[in-house]
């Protein structure tokens, strides 16, 4: 594997809390390592420097950097995913004095699919995730990758000070916050509505890196409207159910622990046409019908009871700090 920057609730015994704040990506002492089961269809950051450094800059260099986006998978899909505004985003970074560019992105280390939903192991009896996301940096900006489909703008100038600090906090962040996650969830689609938990994906990434090179020194601006793809689940308030060893080693949440795992068979990777044809109805069931949708959130899980519309993909701005 490339390193590049390593960078329905039916059981009456369950103990559940419930959510009083928003819940956020936890972070973590360092990187685990990655099981061989999770093995990746594209390989991760294939072009990145395989210890996970990044290109030093003399201070007085000028660094010019861009807001890149483009359609997910277009590489396979053409602009298909983003005629439903399904888009991946990055940041470009351009040195005066080398004439050197450098795309820096943030992606799952085995497709969406893995880190959306887990495997169910015949040999494990509870879900097994390959959920990692990591920070990759390499050499070159694919400027008809960007601009065909999606953007390619600058948004702004750094020192090469700068840009030597924001290196080290991609390095901190990238070794601490791991795991990849989907989906958002809110109690409704009006703008005062609850969020319950928040997605940790590619935009949030270049999200906190705006941030960082705000907090360093730098003025982002941009001529066009900044809209970033969110994935929305609509939801009650959502119940804790608990982590694994507490459901699927307890005999007393039989119940629990048979529920969850038939909820993610539904959506289990690699199935055949039929399968997932039979799988869309099952999914519609137990999420529109049934109002019930499993979340794994920081390794533990969560009950939603869902709700109108229940899934939402929108493309809303999120301006430049």
């Amino acid at each position: 594997m490339q390193k590049s920057l390593y960078s329905g609730i039916n059981s009456p015994l369950v103990l559940t809390r419930c959510i009083s704040h928003v819940i956020f990506d936890r972070r973590f002492d360092r990187r685990p390592p990655v099981d061989s089961y999770c093995e990746a269809l594209y390989p991760f950051c294939p072009t990145g420097d395989r210890d996970g450094r990044i290109p030093y800059m003399r201070g007085s260099d000028v660094i010019s950097v861009y807001r890149l986006q483009t359609p997910v998978w277009e590489f396979k899909y053409g602009d298909l995913l983003g005629k439903f505004h399904i888009m991946h985003d990055a940041i470009g970074f351009s040195s005066s004095e080398t004439g050197s560019n450098y795309t820096m992105e943030w992606y799952e280390l085995f497709q969406l699919g893995n880190c959306t939903f887990p495997h169910l192991r015949p040999e494990l009896y509870a879900p097994y995730w390959c959920n990692q996301g990591a920070a990759c940096f390499f050499e070159g900006i694919d400027d008809l990758h960007w601009s065909q489909n999606g953007t390619l703008e600058k948004v702004g100038e750094i020192t090469g000070s700068q840009f030597n600090d924001m290196a080290q906090w991609v390095q901190d962040d990238n070794e601490t916050g791991i795991y990849y996650e989907t989906w958002t969830v809110r109690s409704d689609p009006s703008p005062n509505a609850t969020v319950w938990f928040e997605s940790y994906d590619c935009s949030q990434f270049v999200h906190r890196t705006y941030r960082k090179l705000t907090e360093l020194g730098a003025k982002l601006t941009s001529r066009s409207q900044t809209n970033y793809t969110k994935i929305y689940l609509y939801s009650g308030e959502p119940t804790y159910l608990g982590n694994d060893s507490a459901i699927f080693e307890q005999p007393a949440l039989e119940n629990l622990a048979v529920d969850i795992r038939k909820f993610y068979h539904t959506f289990r990777p690699h199935q055949s046409f039929v399968d997932f044809a039979f799988s869309l109805l099952e999914a519609y069931k137990k999420v529109v019908l049934d109002h019930s949708f499993y979340l794994y959130y920081n390794f533990e899980y969560w009950h939603l009871p869902m709700k109108p519309p229940y899934v939402q993909i929108t493309y809303e701005e999120v301006p430049l700090p």
